[in-house]
């Protein structure tokens, strides 16, 4: 037992949630209950493009139908809060300005003019260096600060208007121990790029809000997909530049179709709302996730 274990279930409202995601966020919730720890839900609907309330609605509706509870959450949808409040992404952008200016100041970051279409003629040229992550190609450096230099950042009082990017330490080995797939290690450069950390529409990155957001509520231990193990070398970065402790790992395996594809919320057939409305029961949909 481990009663200062405090994990976390993090969903996004684009859509329905899947097969996948009650697997990950079970494992999440019965790691915490296993520890005697607690369990915090937090909504990360930082996208306003793509996050709608329909979504939220339903992944809370989801989440308790499958018997996943927590001991702290978003207020609004739950009546529970908690001591770490806003939980919900949206609410809390002053703590991402504050890390976003402190990554300024450091020169760890730098702004970033390259379009979409920029990127996306560099991926499709034929070059070198142009590894594929989760995050998708590689960035190629075309606005980093030349070498022994750092950016002028200091004209930037907000972030708004510019993609930001860290500059990862090039040929530097970044490893951690997962829980579930053991010792991991990834050199920066060649397996990941420099990544955002702030979006030119003023959207905090993912990298950035849930490192913020992770050290601010005191997770001692990340449960997620194993799609996120290059992520997690990101964010150990982010860690390190804010002089933060980073929390433990455990990486989920992925669940995939029968093409091979790892689920993602465009397999409307294998959500958990579609699979409830065939008549599953949750003791029935968890042992196929498994």
């Amino acid at each position: 037992m481990n009663p200062s274990y405090r994990g976390r279930i993090a969903p996004t409202p684009t859509g329905l949630l899947h097969l996948g995601h009650a697997r990950t966020f079970f494992t999440a919730f019965c790691r915490a209950r296993d520890a005697g720890g607690t369990l915090i839900l937090r909504n990360e609907d930082l996208d306003p493009q793509r996050c709608r309330p329909e979504f939220t609605d339903a992944m809370y509706e989801d989440l308790r139908w499958l018997g996943i509870s927590w001991q702290e959450g978003p207020d609004i949808h739950t009546d529970i809060g908690g001591p770490f409040a806003p939980y919900t992404q949206s609410r809390r952008r002053g703590h991402y300005l504050r890390a976003w200016r402190a990554l300024r100041d450091q020169g760890v970051i730098y702004p970033c003019t390259c379009s979409r279409k920029d990127l996306s003629r560099i991926a499709q040229a034929p070059h070198e260096g142009a590894g594929e992550s989760d995050e998708g190609p590689m960035y190629p450096g075309s606005c980093r600060p030349a070498a022994g230099t750092v950016a002028d950042a200091a004209q930037y009082p907000e972030p708004a208007g510019v993609n930001w990017r860290f500059q990862v330490p090039d040929g530097e080995s970044i490893g951690f121990e997962d829980a579930h797939f053991g010792p991991q290690r990834f050199l920066a450069g060649r397996d990941f790029g420099d990544f955002l950390v702030w979006r030119r529409d003023d959207v905090p990155a993912y990298q950035l809000a849930v490192v913020v957001d992770d050290a601010a509520m005191q997770i001692t231990e990340v449960v997620r997909g194993a799609d996120l193990l290059l992520s997690t070398v990101r964010q150990i970065l982010l860690y390190r530049a804010l002089g933060l402790e980073p929390p433990l790992w455990y990486h989920c395996p992925l669940l995939r179709d029968q093409s091979g594809q790892r689920l993602a919320k465009r397999h409307d057939a294998l959500s958990i709302r579609s699979l409830r409305e065939q008549g599953k029961s949750p003791q029935e949909l968890l042992a196929e996730a498994r």
